[in-house]
């Protein structure tokens, strides 16, 4: 199938996150408001601006269950917005509701727990906000996870079991934390990253092969393993108890990642293409292949059909690929047996596509000094 390509805007998209059915996507356009767009007919419409922040977003999350959406920004602050019904009107608004993060740097990411009771905000204050609801005063407060981390938080993760926390930071480490708040949780069960789990715990602490940034962490569906891309065009697997696999890509640093399933991971970024990682069944990784399949067929396709070359007729500056930048951020979009089977991906070329899991091209999926 074809990926669904839908051109939001010329400027670039920072961060995008889709409500529960994909009816709504909320989206940054690199500013300080918050746009979110409605499914009609065959197009994305406007429906709702978020304009509390007054510096450019970061990330959204959207809760899907409890329909709530967590916005942060580099104006140090993340609101969560909740639609209620105008008093006034009797139309339905979003209605902020603030969030006393603690930090005096910009947030830099934000995710939602798997229950939706906490999310976790990181920052450039070398900490993590772990935020629960204060139902007494009608806000949002947080817990700082600071120790050890040393440099800009730049991304979270969480654990199937809404008590684990993994952060890639700036200090070229990835780690993962015990985020567990005796208000909120029960007590968790112990797992392959350890039983006793008191707040800050420390449970992993991995470094970049080649001293890359950590641009992106996630777990595994199940929870048992990590895998985690740095600025060193490198992305790595990890097993709990020291095995580790790192896949060395010739292609430019990868931004963002997602697992589709127990065996298979996309993940994307400055290449302007997203990548599948299949696992073999030695729990190796195995050998990405992309799936920008219709457009690196575009050139060929052209010359047998009209005899002409597509690259000599298209613009100096228009890339083989259907985004033309940097890829921002990869979603999960849809499922099926727990396995998914379509992402969506947006960048900084404005638009926001949709992608077949399984439309991994025959083509060029061999990297020519891959090495794990």
């Amino acid at each position: 199938m074809a990926p669904q390509v839908f051109p939001l805007s010329q400027t670039p998209i920072t961060a995008h996150s889709f409500n529960a059915d994909r009816s709504q996507v909320a989206v940054s356009f690199n500013s300080h408001e918050a746009q979110i767009f409605s499914w009609s007919g065959s197009q994305w419409t406007l429906n709702a601006t978020l304009t509390e922040h007054d510096k450019p977003i970061t990330s959204i999350d959207w809760a899907p269950a409890s329909n709530r959406i967590v916005t942060a920004s580099q104006d140090r602050n993340a609101y969560v917005w909740q639609e209620t019904q105008d008093p006034e009107t009797g139309s339905l608004i979003w209605k902020p509701t603030l969030v006393l993060l603690r930090i005096n740097r910009a947030a830099t990411h934000v995710r939602w727990s798997p229950k939706e009771d906490k999310f976790a905000v990181a920052s450039g204050a070398r900490a993590i906000a772990v935020c629960s609801f204060d139902p007494e005063n009608n806000w949002w407060v947080s817990k700082l996870l600071k120790k050890p981390i040393r440099s800009t938080v730049l991304c979270v993760d969480w654990h199937p079991n809404n008590v684990l926390l993994a952060a890639g930071t700036a200090d070229m480490k990835a780690r993962v934390f015990s985020a567990y708040i005796k208000e909120v949780d029960a007590k968790p069960a112990p797992s392959v990253w350890g039983s006793k789990l008191p707040f800050n715990t420390l449970c992993g602490e991995y470094t970049s092969p080649a001293g890359g940034w950590v641009h992106a962490v996630a777990f595994s569906p199940s929870g048992d393993v990590l895998a985690f891309a740095s600025h060193d065009s490198s992305m790595t697997i990890v097993y709990p108890g020291g095995t580790m696999y790192n896949i060395k890509m010739t292609s430019l640093p990868l931004v963002t990642l997602t697992w589709t399933s127990e065996q298979s991971i996309v993940a994307a970024g400055h290449d302007c293409q997203p990548y599948v990682a299949p696992k073999s069944a030695s729990a190796r990784p195995g050998v990405p292949g992309k799936l920008n399949k219709s457009a690196a067929f575009a050139t060929f396709q052209s010359a047998d059909s009209r005899g002409q070359s597509s690259i000599a007729a298209s613009s100096d500056t228009k890339l083989l690929t259907i985004h033309q930048n940097t890829i921002t951020s990869v979603r999960p979009y849809e499922e099926q047996g727990g396995v998914v089977t379509k992402v969506t991906t947006s960048g900084a070329d404005g638009r926001l596509i949709i992608w077949d899991t399984n439309d991994v091209s025959a083509l060029a999926t061999k990297l020519a000094t891959l090495s794990v």
